[in-house]
């Protein structure tokens, strides 16, 4: 059985942080306002009720526009799309409303934009994380101190407002039976995708799906060609010209990371995958130093395309350490410099031999399964997903149940 409390937390905010906070919620708000304002179109009965379709038309606005996290971005999309969703069951009943608006200090946290602890959270806002303490009764069994010592409730999501003077998380918390527990351990098993980024092929998956970045380079540098030429120019239209391109650039790359996001999501799901697993982008440019600043915008514009997307269909992405998914042998684990030589990757212990990104996706599927033994999930099982069959943590290869699978 599983019950739900919402716990109300006053928040102690460390010196500073209240501007970063009130900046986040006015951000949230201008995400939810915009994506009302495009949801309802006016009074003529359109509504827009899908969040994977304003989503698609607003993400990469808004990203633009803010300074939030992808997840917060989606989450301001989605208060405003339930929220219509609401005014449309409204009209429908005969009731009169109207365009939602959003004016309450407030923004959605998930555990993507939060990290819940027992007695601190940790949000993102504009400025990066801040840490903030809880002001919870000393009593134990006077909520909220109830639920959040409670080791058997979990944190699921929170609003973060503002009233009075003060913040506060309302979190929404969940507990689950042992038992229930128990099974849903025992039984849930866990297939991971592992995709590998790079310069000549802009992303490889475990599965052995390779998406060339032919077309991506030849349009980086065609654009980088007519940005030079016009720059010659030195006139006040050639500048003016310069940055029609730039928007042509953005806006041919985004609709091709849509379209790779798509399939990157849809190969998870045919192959029954709960998790995506990238490599850490956050020093991207030092592990692949050939990739331009094009490239590395590329990379993270994927992984956001690909971070939503797939959270619709109930799958994460994640991001794993990536030292030494290059170099390392997915079958053997020999790890050296020698390994790999261009696109060739050939294992200098047990001769494997392979295409060195789809070795390194192997690899950083792995990477996440070793990170997941080492946090000691629970003992579910966890495997990587490959062309054929699977490949487990200790480089167990398991082929498909048949063999025309």
């Amino acid at each position: 059985m599983e019950y739900r409390r919402t716990a109300v937390i006053k928040l102690d905010t460390p010196e500073g942080a209240d501007a970063s906070l009130r900046e986040t919620v006015e951000q949230f708000k201008h995400c939810a306002n915009t994506a009302s304002e495009w949801c309802w179109h006016g009074n003529d009965g359109y509504h827009v009720t899908s969040k994977a379709k304003a989503e698609r038309a607003l993400y990469d606005q808004l990203r633009d526009e803010t300074d939030l996290t992808a997840n917060l971005v989606q989450k301001g999309i989605r208060r405003a799309v339930e929220a219509t969703k609401s005014g449309v069951s409204r009209l429908e009943r005969g009731e009169n409303t109207s365009k939602p608006h959003f004016s309450a200090d407030s923004a959605v946290y998930d555990k993507r934009s939060a990290t819940f602890h027992r007695d601190h959270v940790s949000l993102s806002t504009v400025d990066g994380r801040i840490e903030c303490d809880y002001i919870l009764p000393d009593d134990s069994e006077i909520p909220p101190t109830k639920y959040v010592s409670d080791q058997d409730f979990e944190f699921r999501m929170a609003h973060l407002q503002y009233r009075d003077g003060n913040w506060y998380l309302h979190a929404s918390m969940r507990k689950v039976e042992a038992d229930e527990e128990l099974s849903e351990s025992d039984s849930k098993h866990r297939t991971v995708l592992g995709v590998d980024l790079g310069v000549n092929n802009l992303a490889v998956t475990s599965t052995g799906v390779f998406w060339s970045a032919d077309e991506f380079n030849h349009w980086r540098r065609e654009y980088e060609r007519r940005r030079g030429s016009l720059q010659q120019c030195g006139s006040r239209h050639a500048h003016e010209n310069i940055e029609s391109v730039g928007q042509k650039e953005y806006g041919r790359f985004e609709i091709h990371l849509h379209t790779v996001a798509n399939e990157l999501t849809g190969e998870a799901v045919e192959n029954d995958c709960s998790h995506i697993v990238f490599e850490d982008l956050t020093h991207i440019r030092e592990n692949i130093t050939e990739a331009t600043w094009q490239h590395i915008w590329a990379f993270r514009r994927l992984y956001e395309y690909v971070e939503y997307k797939a959270e619709e269909l109930g799958i994460e992405a994640v991001q794993v350490d990536p030292r030494n998914t290059s170099k390392r042998c997915s079958m053997c684990g020999f790890t050296h410099d020698a390994n790999r030589s261009g696109a060739a990757f050939e294992c200098q212990q047990c001769g494997y031999e392979n295409h060195a990104d789809y070795n390194a996706s192997k690899n950083i599927g792995l990477q996440y399964l070793r990170r997941r033994q080492n946090a000691d999930d629970g003992g579910a099982p966890v495997d990587v997903r490959l062309n054929r069959g699977t490949l487990n943590v200790s480089g167990e290869y398991v082929p498909p149940a048949s063999t025309e699978a």
